[in-house]
C-alpha cells in the first residue's frame, strides 16, 4: 500500500460487484449525492434469478427474479451511478488518499474509496475435503433443479447448504426424496430442513462418489459412527457451499479466503457475502452495502 501524491478521482466511489450488496451501495451513495461507478462482469443481481422462493426479505418479495427486477430498475434510474457491465476488476490497490481499480481491459479507475462486493462462487465435489470424486466430474448446483428433475425421483444432494431450503419451499407439492449427505461443519445449516418429510439427512465423515454408470448414481458413505453404507439416487446435485471471489491486490484474507471488514485498508470497504461464510443472506448483503456507502460518505466528509 503505497503513498502517492493527491490526484483527481474519476468518481466518488467505486463499487465492485453488482449483486444485492453492490447495488445497495451504489443506490445509497446516490441518495447522499455521491457519484459511483459499479463494475460487474455479468448482469445485475444475476444470482437472484436462481432463487425461486423467498421468505426472509422484507417488502413482499416472494421470489428472486421479482426482487432482481426491482433492484435493477432502481439502479438503472439512478443518474449518479454509472454501471459498467461486462467488465471484471483484475486488481485493487489502496493508497493514502485513494484507491485504484484495474479492469481486464487495462483501464484504471480511481476514487477516494471502493466497496468490494464480489461475493462467492459455487464449489464442486473436488473442492470439498470430505468428498472423493472423479477429478473431471462436474455436478449442477441444486438451484438449477427443475420440478421434472425431482418429481417421483430420489435426489442425492451433496452438502447441507441453504439452497436446499429454498428448493423445498419453491416446490412444496413435489413428490421427491432428498438424500442430503453433509459433513459435521454443515450441521447448523440443515436445521431448517430437518422436519421436512421429503428429506433424509445423512451425517457422514466421508463420501466416495463413483462415476455415474447408467441411470443410477452410487456413492459409498462413511458415517460418523464408522459404519459404511451404499447410497443410490436417480440424480445428484450440489449444495456444498461456495468460496469467496475477490480480485488480487491490497486485501487481507482469512484462512478460508474471506475478507474480514475490520482487517482491511480504511479505503477498502467489504460488503455482502465476501465478509464471512456466516452472513450469506440477501437482507444482510443489502444492509452491509448501504452501510458501506455511508462509511465512505462520512469518511470523505470528515477528512
Amino acid at each position: 500500500m503505497a503513498s502517492t501524491p493527491s490526484r483527481t478521482s474519476d468518481t466518488d466511489l467505486i463499487v465492485i460487484g453488482g449483486g444485492p450488496a453492490g447495488c445497495a451501495a451504489a443506490h445509497m451513495a446516490a441518495s447522499v449525492g455521491m457519484r459511483s461507478v459499479l463494475i460487474e462482469p455479468d448482469g445485475l443481481c444475476r444470482n437472484l434469478y436462481r432463487i425461486t422462493a423467498l421468505n426472509n426479505v422484507l417488502g413482499g418479495y416472494t421470489n428472486g427474479p421479482e426482487l432482481a427486477h426491482s433492484i435493477s430498475a432502481d439502479l438503472n434510474s439512478t443518474d449518479r451511478c454509472r454501471i459498467e457491465l461486462g467488465h471484471r476488476a483484475t486488481e485493487l490497490r489502496a493508497f493514502d488518499d485513494h484507491v485504484a481499480v484495474t479492469l481486464e481491459t487495462g483501464a484504471r479507475l480511481t476514487a477516494p474509496h471502493a466497496v468490494l462486493a464480489t461475493g462467492v462462487g459455487a464449489l464442486q465435489p473436488r473442492d470439498a475435503d470430505w468428498i472423493t470424486a472423479p477429478p473431471n466430474l462436474t455436478l449442477p448446483p441444486l438451484w438449477q433443479a427443475e420440478p421434472h428433475h425431482a418429481e417421483g425421483r430420489t435426489l442425492l444432494v451433496l452438502g447441507g447448504d441453504r439452497p436446499i431450503g429454498t428448493f423445498l419451499r419453491a416446490y412444496p407439492d413435489t413428490n421427491t426424496r432428498l438424500l442430503v449427505a453433509y459433513p459435521a461443519s454443515d450441521e447448523y445449516k440443515v436445521e431448517e430442513i430437518r422436519d421436512d418429510p421429503r428429506v433424509t439427512l445423512l451425517r457422514i465423515d466421508h463420501l466416495l462418489l463413483r462415476t455415474p454408470e447408467g441411470p443410477v448414481i452410487t456413492a459409498e458413505a462413511l458415517g460418523r459412527d464408522g459404519e459404511r453404507s451404499t447410497v443410490e439416487a436417480d440424480v445428484a446435485f450440489l449444495s456444498i457451499g461456495s468460496a469467496p471471489i475477490a480480485p488480487p491486490g491490497d486485501l487481507v484474507r482469512d484462512t478460508a479466503g474471506y475478507c474480514p471488514p475490520s482487517d482491511q485498508h480504511p479505503r477498502i470497504i467489504i460488503a455482502g457475502d465476501l465478509r464471512s461464510s456466516q452472513f450469506q443472506r440477501i437482507a444482510t448483503a443489502m444492509g452491509s452495502g448501504s452501510e458501506a456507502a455511508l462509511r465512505a460518505y462520512y469518511a470523505t466528509r470528515n477528512s
